[in-house]
Order: C-alpha cells, then sequence, then structure tokens
C-alpha cells in the first residue's frame, strides 16, 4: 500500500498547502514535540494514547489526535514537520519527501550528551531553540542534582519487561551510574540489554532490583527465589514510563534513581529490614515519585 502511495505521488511537484502543524509518529519523538511546542501538534503516535506504552502521560496524550503512522493519514494532514523514527520503514519516509513534508528522523540516544544534541536538533527544526536550552538546562540541572554526596555505590539490576534486564552502554546504564547506582547487569556477564534468568540473579544477586511492576509473575518469582535462597535484596519500582525515552524523561528518570539509591543506602544501615507495600500504603495511583519511594520499597529476607 506504502509503495503503491508513493507511486501514485511520483507525478506530484507542487507541495500541499500546509496546516502549519507537526506530526510524530514516534513515542519518544511525542514527547520532545509536546515538551518543546505543544501549540504546534498536528497528531502524536498512536503509542501515546496506549497505557504503558509511552512517556507522555496518558490524561496529556489523550487531548491531542493519534495517528497510526501511515502514510497516507500522514500526508493527508498536510503538516509543516513530521517528526519520524529512523527505524520507520523507508518506503513511508520516501512517501513522506515525494509530497514535499519536511521529515525530521530521529534515533534513540544512548547518552545524556546524545540526548541533549538530539534536544538541540528538535528544537531547531520546530524553530523553538529558547525552548530546546530550557530544556536542556532542566536536564543539566537533573544530573547535578542526582549526584551522590558519599562513595557508596549500590549495585542495581534494572529490569525493562519480564527476564529482560538493561545492559551494556545504553542511556539508562549513564543514568544510573551518574545516579550512584553500580552496574549489577555487568555482575552478570551482561554487554547488552538481554534476558537474565533467576538461575544467574541467585548466583551474583544485586543491591536492589528495579522493576517495573513489582506485583507482576516474574517479580514476584524472582522475590520469593532470592528470599529462599536466603538473601535479602532490596525491590523498587522503576516505570515503564522512564524506560522508553531520553529528553524531557531523563528528569524524572535522575530524580526516580537517585532516591532509589539513597534509599537503598538508608535500608543497608537499618538493624532490622522492615517489609512493606506500595499498594497498601499509597491508595491513589502508583507512581514514580521520589516522595513516596519509602512506602513502595521492599526488601527480601530468608524465610
Amino acid at each position: 500500500m506504502i509503495a503503491a502511495i508513493a507511486l501514485a505521488l511520483a507525478g506530484c511537484t507542487t507541495p500541499p498547502a500546509r496546516t502549519g502543524g507537526v506530526v510524530s509518529t514516534n513515542p519518544c519523538a511525542d514527547q520532545l514535540l509536546l515538551a518543546l511546542a505543544p501549540d504546534r501538534v498536528a497528531a502524536i503516535s498512536h503509542y501515546s494514547l496506549e497505557a504503558g506504552e509511552g512517556s507522555v502521560p496518558l490524561a496529556v496524550a489523550r487531548r491531542y489526535r493519534g495517528t497510526a503512522g501511515t502514510a497516507e493519514e500522514v500526508i493527508a494532514l498536510k503538516p509543516d514537520l513530521v517528526l519520524a523514527s529512523s527505524f520507520e520503514p523507508a518506503a513511508t519516509l520516501a512517501a513522506y519527501r515525494r509530497v514535499g513534508l519536511r521529515v525530521l528522523t530521529l534515533d534513540s540516544p544512548t547518552t545524556i550528551a546524545a540526548s541533549r544534541d538530539q534536544v538541540r536538533q528538535v528544537a531547531a527544526a520546530l524553530r523553538r531553540p529558547a525552548a530546546g536550552d530550557a530544556l536542556i538546562a532542566r536536564i543539566d540541572a537533573a544530573v547535578a542534582a542526582a549526584a551522590p554526596q558519599d562513595a557508596a555505590r549500590p549495585t542495581a539490576l534494572l529490569f525493562i519487561a519480564g527476564t529482560l534486564a538493561n545492559g551494556g552502554p545504553t542511556l539508562l546504564s549513564e543514568m544510573m551510574a551518574r545516579a550512584g547506582l553500580g552496574d549489577g547487569a555487568a555482575a552478570q556477564g551482561l554487554t547488552m540489554t538481554a534476558a537474565v534468568p533467576i538461575e544467574r540473579i541467585v548466583l551474583r544477586p544485586p543491591a536492589v532490583l528495579l522493576e517495573p511492576d513489582p506485583s507482576a509473575r516474574v517479580a514476584v518469582l524472582r522475590r520469593q527465589v532470592l528470599a529462599k535462597a536466603g538473601y535479602r535484596v532490596a525491590e523498587a519500582r522503576f516505570p515503564r514510563a522512564l524506560v522508553n525515552c531520553g529528553g524531557p524523561t531523563i528528569v524524572p528518570a535522575l530524580a526516580r534513581l537517585a532516591a532509589i539509591r539513597q534509599a537503598v543506602v538508608r535500608w543497608n544501615l537499618m538493624p532490622k529490614p522492615r517489609q512493606c507495600s506500595c499498594e497498601s500504603r499509597n491508595p491513589g495511583p502508583r507512581t514514580a515519585s521520589p516522595v513516596t519511594l519509602g512506602s513502595c520499597f521492599r526488601r527480601s529476607t530468608a524465610q
């Protein structure tokens, strides 16, 4: 279908009239667009409109029109700019350009520095350099605030989903290091993001497990196995929404990681661990707020 559209548009020489809006077809591009130029949004990706799929709060995302990102749909919106992923099909990108749409393709930054550069790039394309500078200043402030004030570096293993753990030179890895957490993935032999079975964790357990959902079956099983093996391992929730993207997400992600580290350090000094549940002590929606971290902290102990 996309190829057919591209061929059909091959003879078009006059670009369609522009609406002045911007279309984003990727959830990480969505959050950049909303952070830098919310008044120019023509449509965002459907991912951000689905619970648990994006980095933009669902209530915010649902104020805007969504798009499945097909060439037909995006072209019909006649945007001034399309923010697309470098992973988008080549035929789709070619169809945009064939009708004269301005397209900016974005990759996935693997460092904070690369994320800063991407913010500048998108801000320039949106003609909002001041907004870009302001966001970069917030990122720099978050990096400074997350820096630990002592030498403790509790090892952490961050799970993205199920048994899939973050590893290798990723943006998440840098943020964990900046927040003062040791590399628990390296201790598991990871050089890239990969599955880590419970059997391997038992051999070299980290100081803390970061889980997207501590109530999920696989997280509960990890907790039970570690407890029966006699290990005392802390556990904290690190929401999936903080995993996917850089840019604006770096700010709350660093704050969360720093709060987790501080809680682990304090918790290791406690003579007797206290079991607690974020579900029972947090009647409202579960959030990533560092203020509620203490009540969302668990410790696996030998039974």
